[in-house]
């Protein structure tokens, strides 16, 4: 197999009011432990991104973030495990790119204290805590969803687990995993108000 996974997830990383994109609410509990996966470690490609939409009462941004690090584990072409790490410092804002001087300062007030508080928290990271089979319901988003992913999202110096849908494919040479959820960015002490 080919040592590299393509990981695209679309988070509604900022969402705090209610006119977020359409997607899957993550589900959000308290932080799980994570159990060692079986099979062979491989590591995550580089030009992996993490792709987000933020949102607020006067419309939304888009932008992505990099993975600074990230591996996967593969038993029986299966998925059974992952941990990634974002690089906060990588976010970039991708709906402004004509007006640098607002995309840099959008970009500036995202990683300053009001929210992700990039000097003090350089990383976010996601550790997959369990992987299911999906079972889609009439509230289903992401219709072509394979696997329900479970894992801890730490943000800042807060982690919460949360699950969504996936579409997961392993085969002889790839894996990829793609998912579109929505999280509230207050669970993780990002309450900036507007």
């Amino acid at each position: 197999m080919k040592q590299t996974l393509l990981l695209a997830s679309a988070i509604a990383i900022l969402a705090a009011c209610n006119n977020s994109p359409k997607a899957d609410e993550a589900k959000t509990t308290e932080k799980e432990v994570v159990a060692a996966a079986e099979g062979v470690t491989y590591t995550a490609e580089n030009s992996s991104l993490v792709t987000w939409v933020g949102t607020k009462p006067t419309g939304q941004h888009a932008g992505t973030f990099k993975l600074k690090e990230g591996s996967f584990t593969i038993k029986d072409n299966a998925l059974t495990g992952g941990s990634f790490v974002i690089d906060i410092n990588s976010l970039n804002n991708t709906d402004m790119a004509s007006d640098p001087e607002n995309k840099g300062k959008l970009e500036g007030h995202l990683k300053s204290p009001d929210f992700f508080d990039a000097a003090k928290f350089p990383t976010a990271k996601f550790e997959i805590t369990a992987i299911e089979a999906f079972t889609p319901d009439s509230t289903t988003v992401m219709k072509d969803a394979t696997h329900t992913i479970k894992g801890n999202l730490t943000l800042k110096d807060s982690t919460k687990n949360i699950s969504f849908p996936a579409r997961v494919t392993v085969d002889a040479a790839t894996a990829s995993a793609t998912a579109d959820f929505k999280i509230d960015r207050t669970m993780w002490g990002m309450n900036y108000k507007g």
